[in-house]
Order: structure tokens, then C-alpha cells, then sequence
């Protein structure tokens, strides 16, 4: 909440300002930190809600801004800077309005008294669990630094992953969406035209012309009721997919699909194996990095097979032992993570894991998607090939007739 005070400094000089802290006592004691004599402090009244929070996907704060925010500071306690004035400066040079309150707040309570991963801790919509308990590490360890830049690389090769993805798909996206915009012109402005003119020479069409018409005939009359039907189907099993039994059913699909199902499960344990290789070289302990891991996860198969492995672990069975049991978890993660324990260097056989594993999910979606393209091309040239058969097979139809 943001606060506008009244004071004066150690030179008797009065000063005002608006200050974001928790509470208005954090506040006056943020205040007193910085040489203030708090004469009045009064909460600015909100007279329209705020735009972040009717619009947050708007303001929301993108990975890259955290990533830099991270090596950024990393550099500045590196150089000597104290915590609350490197995070002053970097709130002070952030372009995103977002991110400065946040930051604000962070600051507040820093003076306050709290760790900084306790302050971070209250914003998870931006650092995720992962990211506040390694620097939980690194604070009582002594290596905030090294731990900072560790979770930025982590952050930046997960963001990497999805921009590749991204990018990967919006060319048979593109190219989908304009080919039904040309077939839909086709249908609705080009045929009507051509069957008025074959109805009124009343002129015998051939199959194809007639499989087309029937099909733009039963668009027309009942395309308002197909289309209903559909959004119907598609919101009952977005519904579905919401409750824990459809969420579940939807996360076994996605790693069972063809082609795309293996995919998902490279990229999955990928993640597993990067994020469980950043905390244990951060420093934590194997029970609460597979708690963290299970909570990170956001595949229901996925965090069930982990689960069995974390008891398993809890049973003294090790990681790769209850690992094995599970056909979930791939040969070469199994035996990885076997020599990792064998020789203690498990946090650079995890990374392995996690970067072969990246590399190989990354060929098979170019694969996947070079066998898309074509698909796609032909799809689409059969159809408009299709209709133009349909009508140029008409007119030559027509003209024997009247011949």
C-alpha cells in the first residue's frame, strides 16, 4: 500500500513523499532507516481500481526482466554494494511500473528486517518457489552471488526453450489461419455466384460441383447449430480438464500422444533434472528438493512418479533405485543419476541429463514441425484444389450441355 508522509531530516528540513510499504508501521520504521522524523502519515485512497489488478496480463512481469534483474544484482554485491542499495538502484533504473512496486516493497521490507528471500517469497506470481529457496541458500551459505547468476541461467534456458517452441509453431499457425481465410472467400463469395448461374440454366452438374454445393447448402442452414455445438464441446471439456480427474486424464494424454507425447516428456524431465541439479549445487538437502521439484512440476503423471520416488528416497532406497521403478523415467535419466550418487557429483550428471535431454526434444520438434509444414501445404492445396475442380468442372459441364 502506498503511504504519503510528512517529516523532517537530521537537518531540520521538512521533506514529503509517497513511500509503498506493508503497513504503516513498516512505514514509519522504513522511514526512520532513512533519517526521517515522521510529522504525518496518511494512506493514499484508491478512487479507481488499479490497472494491475484488473488488467495483471497487461503489467505482467516478463522472465527476461527477472533474468536481468538477477545477474544485475548478482554484479552489484559482487562490487560491494549493500543489498537495500543495489535493489534501490535497480528500482530506480527498471522501466517496467510493475516490477518498481514490487521492488518498493521488497526494499520496505528489507528494512524492515526480513531476508531478502523472505521478501520475495510474497510475490510468488514472480519468483517462483525455486528461485526464493536457492537464494534462501545462498543467503545462509554466503554465495547470494553464484546463486543468482546460477537461477538467472536456469531461467534463461527456460525461457529459451519456450521462445524456440514458439517460434517453431507460428508458421503452421500462420499459414493455417490464412488458408481458411481463403477458402472461406472462395465458398462464400466466388461459389454463390457461379450457382446462380448453373440454377438458372438448370444445367445437370457434375459429382464434384454437387458434393460442393451440399456441403456449402448444410453450412448455411445448420452452421450456427454446428458451431454452437462445438463452443458447447469445447467449453464442457475445458470444464473437465479443471477437476483434478480430468486434469489428470489430460497430462496422461499429452505424454502419450504420438510423435508430440515424447516430446512432452523430454521436456519435462528436463526441467526436473535442471531444477533438482540448480538446488542440490545451491546447497539444499534431497528431501526438500524433491518436495520442490514435485511442487514445480506441472504435469499430474509427472508429480505422481516423483512422489513415489521421493518415498522411496525417504526409505533409504537412494534416487535412481525407486527412479527404476518407474518406466516414466528414461534409461539414460536412471543410470545418470546412479553414477551421480556413486561418485557425489550429481548436480553435473543431472545437468547433463537435463541438456541432452533439451537437445533431443528440440530435433524432434523441428522434425516434428518440417513434417507439419508439408502436411499442411498439401492439406491446403487439395482443398482449393478441390473447389476450383469443382467449378471449373462445372463450366465445362455446362458448355457441353448447351453445345
Amino acid at each position: 500500500m502506498d503511504y504519503r508522509y510528512v517529516g523532517y531530516n537530521k537537518d531540520r528540513k521538512i521533506v514529503t513523499g509517497t513511500l509503498a510499504a506493508a503497513s504503516e508501521a513498516v512505514a514509519v520504521q522504513t522511514l526512520g532507516h532513512q533519517g526521517y522524523q515522521v510529522l504525518n502519515l496518511k494512506p493514499v485512497a484508491a478512487f479507481m481500481p488499479s490497472l494491475e489488478k484488473s488488467f495483471p496480463s497487461l503489467f505482467r512481469i516478463k522472465p527476461g526482466e527477472i533474468i536481468l534483474f538477477s545477474r544485475q544484482l548478482a554484479l552489484l554485491l559482487e562490487s560491494g554494494t549493500d543489498i537495500v542499495t543495489a535493489l534501490e538502484l535497480l528500482r530506480a533504473q527498471t522501466s517496467s511500473g510493475a516490477f518498481r512496486k514490487v521492488l518498493a516493497e521488497v526494499v520496505s521490507d528489507l528494512r524492515s528486517g526480513q531476508r531478502l528471500s523472505v521478501a520475495l517469497g510474497k510475490h510468488p506470481e514472480i519468483f517462483p518457489p525455486i528461485y526464493r529457496h536457492s537464494l534462501g541458500v545462498g543467503e545462509q551459505t554466503g554465495s547470494l552471488e553464484t546463486v543468482l547468476r546460477q537461477v538467472a541461467d536456469y531461467m534463461e534456458k527456460e525461457a529459451t526453450t519456450i521462445k524456440r517452441l514458439k517460434s517453431a509453431l507460428a508458421y503452421p499457425i500462420v499459414v493455417s489461419v490464412l488458408a481458411v481465410v481463403v477458402i472461406a472467400v472462395l465458398v462464400t463469395f466466388v461459389l454463390p455466384a457461379f450457382t446462380s448461374l448453373y440454377s438458372s440454366l438448370n444445367a445437370k452438374l457434375p459429382l464434384p460441383t454437387r458434393m460442393l454445393l451440399a456441403i456449402v447448402d448444410g453450412l448455411s442452414h445448420y452452421g450456427l447449430y454446428i458451431l454452437i455445438a462445438l463452443l458447447v464441446g469445447v467449453g464442457l471439456a475445458f470444464i473437465y480438464i479443471k477437476t483434478p480427474a480430468g486434469r489428470y486424464q489430460w497430462d496422461k494424454l499429452a505424454l502419450r500422444l504420438p510423435l508430440v507425447g515424447r516430446v512432452n516428456l523430454l521436456n519435462e524431465l528436463a526441467r526436473c533434472c535442471r531444477s533438482m541439479s540448480l538446488l542440490f549445487r545451491a546447497g539444499l538437502p534431497l528431501p526438500e528438493i524433491m518436495s520442490l521439484i514435485i511442487q514445480a512440476s506441472g504435469n499430474k503423471i509427472v508429480t505422481e512418479a516423483l512422489t513415489g520416488v521421493q518415498q522411496g528416497m525417504l526409505q533409504g532406497e537412494g534416487l535412481s533405485q525407486p527412479m527404476a521403478k518407474n518406466r516414466l523415467f528414461l534409461p539414460m535419466m536412471v543410470q545418470m543419476v546412479r553414477v551421480g550418487e556413486e561418485t557425489g557429483n550429481l548436480d553435473v550428471t543431472l545437468l547433463a541429463v537435463a541438456e541432452n535431454y533439451e537437445i533431443e526434444a528440440s530435433e524432434k520438434t523441428r522434425a516434428l514441425i518440417a513434417i507439419i509444414q508439408p502436411a499442411l501445404t498439401l492439406i491446403i492445396g487439395l482443398t482449393v484444389a478441390f473447389v476450383a475442380m469443382s467449378m471449373v468442372s462445372a463450366m465445362y459441364s455446362v458448355y457441353g450441355q448447351m453445345a
